[in-house]
């Protein structure tokens, strides 16, 4: 197995990821790997609903509706 290693991580990153990996009962190389290996595998939801969309025929032949209303600014007052 390949090595990795992290030049630059700042100081805060690498305390909270060892409070975190004490939290879980494993090492600081264990936790990383975890973070890592689940975000790697975490689906991706746009390329989900593109697959779901080519899987029922595409897109491409769907009505569009001209938008006739006027973009206005947020009030937040």
């Amino acid at each position: 197995m390949e090595s990795i290693v992290i030049r630059g991580l700042d100081q805060s990153v690498q305390e909270q990821l060892a409070a975190q990996a004490a939290e879980h009962g494993r090492s600081l190389e264990a936790e990383i790997r975890d973070i890592v290996t689940t975000a790697v595998r975490r689906p991706n939801i746009a390329l989900a609903l593109l697959q779901a969309a080519r899987a029922a025929g595409g897109v491409d032949d769907l009505p569009i509706p001209e938008r006739t209303d006027l973009a206005q600014a947020v009030d937040f007052a």
